[in-house]
């Protein structure tokens, strides 16, 4: 009984803490300082541009849908010289912890370098990677999967 209410709670607390969405747009999240119009910087970019892409399985490569968020995102960053963010790196939960924290920071390290390659400076981005253990959706099937392989852009 008392495993199926740390469950429950650990849900709930999962449910509060992340809202996810499909496809290479952004999920609405929160989080970072103040910016425009009351919002905050990790707000306005969630809502303006998007703060995540995703991958394909095993892979850390950019999809073609991801790259317009990443454009998006270069642009949004280059008109805000003073920000600066964090890419985080995620994996499904397929494959061993080593891996996984091997394959977050590969794909973290792409967004980066994809990021730079269109005008953002380096010493603006820094990397990390979360492997499996901060997944956006619960589930062992393609559907929750496909959500959790990601590379999310947090503002600091």
């Amino acid at each position: 009984m008392r495993r199926f209410f740390v469950t429950i709670a650990a849900l709930a607390l999962l449910t509060a803490c992340e809202t996810q969405t499909g496809g290479s747009g952004g999920a609405r999240g929160a989080g970072g300082a103040g910016g425009a119009g009351g919002m905050s910087s990790q707000q306005e970019l969630v809502a303006k541009v998007g703060d995540r892409v995703f991958f394909d399985f095993n892979k850390h490569a950019i999809r073609a849908d991801s790259q317009k968020t990443l454009q998006a995102q270069a642009n949004w960053l280059k008109q805000r010289s003073s920000l600066s963010i964090t890419i985080e790196g995620h994996c499904d939960e397929r494959g061993t912890r080593e891996y996984n924290l091997a394959l977050g920071e590969r794909r973290a390290n792409a967004v980066k370098d994809y990021l730079v390659a269109l005008g953002v400076p380096a010493s603006r981005i820094t990397t990390i990677s979360y492997g499996e253990e901060r997944p956006a959706a619960l589930g062992h099937n393609e559907s929750a999967w496909a959500q959790n392989r990601r590379g999310v852009t947090k503002v600091n």
